[in-house]
């Protein structure tokens, strides 16, 4: 009884998962991101299947099989994905589950009002990139996935890091001077010796 199935990184053939069956039909969290995938239409039917991360593929449309094959999808990241239109998204409107869609990188993020229309078309939607339509970020229920805890561990340990690194490139500063004197010295005793 598989329920987490990451596929990352792994070669898709012509676009299309191989092996990837109804055997499945326990998954509660799929991860296929970097597969060189074109579409989801060969994805099995998977009734339990609640979070789909689909990131840096090459999919532009037919999400539609989504609605059919992962009706209870509560999470879906298609970022940096090929989706250019605000339409390419309304079939997701059948997913009455759907709280979270992330679509950073994708050029339908760069149109006018996309959050506002993103929002307006899918009203079962909480957060869209990780936001809110209110701009409140998404609370994150695993900690050691929060942002936010990591940017404060980040930044603490990047200042004593930044510190510790000053006084690292002054002693390499003060050895590259010694190192420069003691080639200078060397060099006049050859020219002394050429001579």
């Amino acid at each position: 009884q598989v329920k987490e199935l990451v596929l990352d990184n792994c070669r898709s053939e012509d676009g299309k998962v191989a092996g990837l069956s109804s055997d499945f039909e326990n998954l509660e969290f799929l991860s296929m991101i970097n597969i060189n995938l074109l579409s989801v239409s060969n994805l099995p039917k998977l009734n339990k299947l609640r979070k789909l991360e689909l990131s840096d593929n090459r999919i532009s449309g037919g999400l539609e099989v989504l609605a059919e094959k992962t009706p209870n999808l509560t999470h879906l990241n298609l970022s940096g994905n090929k989706i250019k239109d605000i339409n390419t998204l309304e079939p997701l409107k059948k997913l009455p589950n759907l709280h979270s869609l992330d679509l950073f990188n994708c050029e339908v993020t760069m149109l006018i009002n996309y959050r506002e229309s993103v929002f307006a078309l899918l009203p079962q939607l909480t957060y869209l990139d990780g936001f809110d339509a209110d701009e409140q970020e998404a609370p994150d229920s695993d900690p050691e996935a929060d942002g936010d805890a990591l940017e404060d561990d980040y930044e603490n340990g990047e200042e004593e890091d930044d510190e510790e690194e000053d006084d690292l490139d002054e002693e390499v500063i003060d050895d590259e001077e010694d190192e420069d004197d003691d080639l200078e010295g060397e060099e006049e005793e050859d020219g002394v010796d050429d001579e």
